[in-house]
């Protein structure tokens, strides 16, 4: 396997899983950028945006429609500036409103991605991989963009084996 990255947004708290809102100790894409990790080696960059969504669900899923509709790139606590060291890169992130949060693209539009190998990874509650590698086609200019994993949410702690199979298909 070559040197892998995995860019990852993920929500902990007020989450709808399986039809109601539960109160989620860790985020079902951190869960999921974990396995990466610790199935491939990868390095995690988690993307935190400087303004917290609202801890409540509802009123999150607001935010998130409003930033879509305006295009918006939320700022960031920190950035990563290069990806120069990576072969390949799973970008993960929960589906919201058919898409990853705005603040991936916050990340992503600041990179070069010439060269690279980029692989969307979306953790949902029905609508699998959605917009996100038409996405990733879109905001990581130059590069190749592999097969996607869909992980339905509320089954992310025991998505190991899932994400290690697809790993070794697709991560090499």
């Amino acid at each position: 396997m070559g040197k892998t990255l995995v860019i990852y947004y993920s929500r902990k708290g007020m989450n709808y899983v399986n039809g109601s809102i539960r109160d989620l100790k860790k985020g079902n894409t951190q869960i999921v950028a974990e396995y990466f990790r610790d199935v491939t080696g990868a390095d995690l960059f988690e993307v935190d945006t400087v303004h917290a969504y609202s801890s409540d669900y509802i009123t999150c899923t607001d935010e998130a429609k409003k930033e879509l509709q305006r295009n918006e790139r939320p700022p960031l606590k920190r950035y990563l500036d290069s990806i120069e060291a990576y072969d390949q890169i799973v970008v993960a992130g929960p589906c919201w409103w058919g898409t990853y949060p705005m603040a991936i693209f916050t990340q992503l539009d600041r990179l070069d991605f010439t060269g690279k190998k980029v692989f969307p990874v979306m953790t949902h509650e029905g609508s699998g991989l959605a917009g996100a590698p038409a996405a990733l086609k879109k905001h990581c200019k130059g590069a190749s963009v592999g097969q996607g994993l869909a992980i339905h949410g509320a089954d992310a702690a025991s998505s190991k084996k899932i994400v290690t199979d697809y790993a070794i298909s697709n991560l090499t």
